[in-house]
């Protein structure tokens, strides 16, 4: 443990950032899982909203830089053309 004060609240704050991060890239797997699980089921319009959640989500957590913004992107694209595999 530090001995400086602004260090032991660095350490503190640092924490809980870390476990919002955590929450916050759960939250994302479990959205594209949902997509995922739509497009097995064969079901298009459950598919895209749930597509839209998830980009939703991917862009919320790129602009507060919790994840990169390329990798947004990609994750975005990749989960929109699973949907497009449904016609």
């Amino acid at each position: 443990m530090a001995n400086i004060k602004s260090q032991k609240k660095r350490i503190l704050t640092a924490e809980k950032a870390r476990q919002r991060n955590k929450a916050v890239r759960s939250e994302l797997k479990t959205a594209v899982k949902h997509v995922r699980a739509a497009v097995e089921a064969g079901e298009k319009d459950a598919a895209q909203l749930a597509a839209n959640k998830a980009g939703r989500l991917l862009d919320k957590a790129a602009s507060k830089g919790i994840i990169h913004k390329n990798q947004a992107a990609k994750r975005k694209s990749g989960v929109q053309k699973l949907v497009n595999t449904l016609s």
